[in-house]
């Protein structure tokens, strides 16, 4: 099965993905402002440069993409067939800066949150960042 995109379309495509303010990032930002949190994002200060870093609670949060960290399970997590081997290596590198950057921000007293991009889709919206918030208050 060939990619239904030239590779300079797909190139193209490729180039315009965003790292950060993406709009699952932006989503949970919002909520959480809109309920009286305040936080910094994309503080390069720490490992990863977190989405989000709320001081108060010693929490950080990353927004991850399911496809771009591997989300084990998800319908959205799905092994390219072309150029398999090049994305196989760069997802498994990402993986393997991910975890590397949780140990480090643990080992420095920071509590971890991951928000999948899935858990943002609308049927499950609300009620993650419901969590999320009331995760803030039982760590």
């Amino acid at each position: 099965m060939s990619d239904v995109h030239s590779p300079d379309i797909r190139s193209y495509n490729m180039s315009q993905i965003k790292c950060k303010n993406t709009k699952p990032e932006e989503l949970v930002r919002k909520y959480l402002f809109a309920h009286g949190y305040r936080f910094r994002k994309n503080d390069k200060r720490y490992s990863g440069k977190p989405d989000i870093v709320l001081p108060k609670y010693k929490t950080i949060i990353f927004v991850n993409g399911c496809f771009w960290h591997k989300h084990e399970g998800c319908k959205y997590f799905v092994w390219p067939k072309n150029n398999a081997e090049f994305w196989k290596n760069k997802i498994e590198q990402n993986v393997a800066r991910d975890k590397n950057n949780y140990r480090l921000l643990q080992e420095q007293g920071w509590h971890i949150v991951i928000v999948w991009e899935c858990e943002l889709k609308p049927i499950n919206r609300e009620e993650t960042l419901k969590q999320l918030v009331l995760g803030l208050h039982a760590g």
